[in-house]
């Protein structure tokens, strides 16, 4: 009996046929775009400084990670959060959205959270009634005091008074007082007033890369702040 064998194809070999080099690199970019969205959505996001209320915490040209878990990541297009670790403390470094303009992504330090009443006297911040120490970094660039008479316009909280001599307020449930750390140059809740717990984005994690927009690009290794990489924002 003669047997008779036959040449498997490539399509029935047992073995799938290798994908085009084009379709491979497709799928690896969708898919590190899919992992990058939901890292940013759900995780850490990178935000830059854009001006210098947070000095000298925070420097303009600073690149900072946020961390959105410790507060519970937004939903998106849904009104609606994942639950946190914790709610935010004062001393956090938190960034937020603009009360104001929503569009806007603004960093402060919480000062006090819902139920707690502040004040300011002669530049101390008091919360409900004991001192608040300064950052270790924070800084005031105007050694006068405004005159206790004197009112800064479009103040919103009831009572408020002016940069240097304010309320006594109580920060309704639900919201934070938040100060820039540069305390005589920050756009903060002593002006636009409380803000909203649902316009948290997170807690400020760690300086990832800072560069010194004023030194000349000639001089790039100056530009870049090397003793501020993988700094962690306390």
């Amino acid at each position: 009996m003669t047997t008779h064998t036959s040449t498997p194809d490539t399509a029935g070999n047992g073995h799938k046929p290798r994908k085009h080099i084009l379709q491979e690199y497709l799928e690896a970019m969708v898919i590190a775009v899919v992992v990058a969205l939901v890292i940013r959505t759900f995780m850490l996001q990178a935000f830059r400084i854009p001006t210098g209320s947070m000095e000298d915490t925070l420097l303009v040209g600073d690149f900072l990670l946020v961390n959105k878990m410790v507060y519970g990541p937004r939903l998106p297009f849904v009104d609606a959060r994942i639950p946190g670790w914790r709610d935010p403390e004062p001393g956090d470094v938190v960034v937020f959205k603009y009360p104001r303009d929503p569009s806007q992504d603004y960093i402060k330090r919480c000062i006090a959270t819902g139920g707690q009443t502040v004040k300011i006297r002669g530049k101390t911040v008091y919360v409900d009634n004991h001192p608040v120490d300064m950052p270790t970094d924070g800084k005031f660039i105007d050694t006068h005091v405004k005159p206790v008479g004197y009112r800064e316009p479009d103040i919103v909280p009831p009572g408020a008074g002016n940069r240097d001599h304010f309320g006594p307020v109580t920060v309704p449930e639900g919201h934070l007082f938040v100060m820039g750390d540069n305390r005589d140059n920050s756009l903060d809740s002593r002006y636009w007033g409380f803000l909203p717990r649902e316009n948290i984005v997170g807690e400020a994690l760690l300086i990832y890369f800072s560069w010194d927009a004023y030194v000349p690009l000639y001089r790039i290794g100056e530009k870049i702040r090397w003793n501020r990489l993988a700094q962690i924002i306390r």
